[in-house]
C-alpha cells in the first residue's frame, strides 16, 4: 500500500486573507491548475480514501480528485499546518496496515518533517527530494514499515 502526501497547491501570500485567518486562504489560479492536474496524476492509482487538512487551500487541492473518484474528503486536524508531526507519523503508521492507497493533503511544515523522520528510520528515496506546492510524496510500505519514498514535483 502507498500513502500519497500531497502538499497543497499554490495559494498566494498569507497576507491575502482579509480577516487574517490563514486557514481560509484559497488556491490561486496556479493552485487550481495544480489541483486539476492531480486527477490525471492519480489516474492509475486505486484510492480508498482522500484526507485533507482543514485549511481551505488543502480542501480545494484534493476536491477535483475526490469528485472524479466519487469520494468524500475526510478533514483531519493531524494534517493541518502547525500540528505535531509525530501525530501525523502515528496516523501514517496506523494506515499502512490497511489495504488500498490513500491521499493525504497537508502543508510545507509537516511533510518535510515527516519525510526527514522516515529517512532517519531508514526509508530509501528514489529520485529527487522537495516539497513544492502541489507536489506529491508517495510513501510505500512493507508490513509495518515505510520503506520507500518517491517525490514527484507538482504535476
Amino acid at each position: 500500500m502507498t500513502i500519497h502526501l500531497v502538499r497543497h497547491g499554490s495559494a498566494g501570500h498569507r497576507t491575502a486573507v482579509d480577516d487574517g485567518d490563514d486557514l481560509l486562504r484559497p488556491l490561486d489560479e496556479r493552485g487550481r491548475a495544480q489541483a486539476e492536474a492531480l486527477v490525471e496524476f492519480f489516474t492509475e492509482v486505486d484510492l480508498r480514501a482522500i484526507w485533507s487538512s482543514t485549511a481551505t487551500r488543502c480542501l480545494q487541492t484534493v476536491a477535483p480528485l475526490a469528485a472524479a473518484r466519487h469520494l468524500v474528503v475526510d478533514e483531519r486536524g493531524e494534517l493541518t499546518e502547525g500540528a505535531r508531526s509525530m501525530l501525523l507519523l502515528d496516523m501514517l503508521r496506523q494506515e499502512i496496515l490497511r489495504d488500498g492507497d490513500i491521499v493525504m493533503c497537508s502543508h510545507g511544515d509537516l511533510i518535510p518533517d515527516v519525510v526527514n523522520r522516515l529517512l532517519r528510520e531508514g526509508m530509501r528515496v528514489i529520485g529527487g527530494r522537495g516539497c513544492a506546492k502541489g507536489s506529491v510524496w508517495s510513501l510505500e510500505a512493507r508490513g509495518r514499515d515505510i520503506v520507500r519514498g518517491i517525490y514527484s514535483a507538482a504535476p
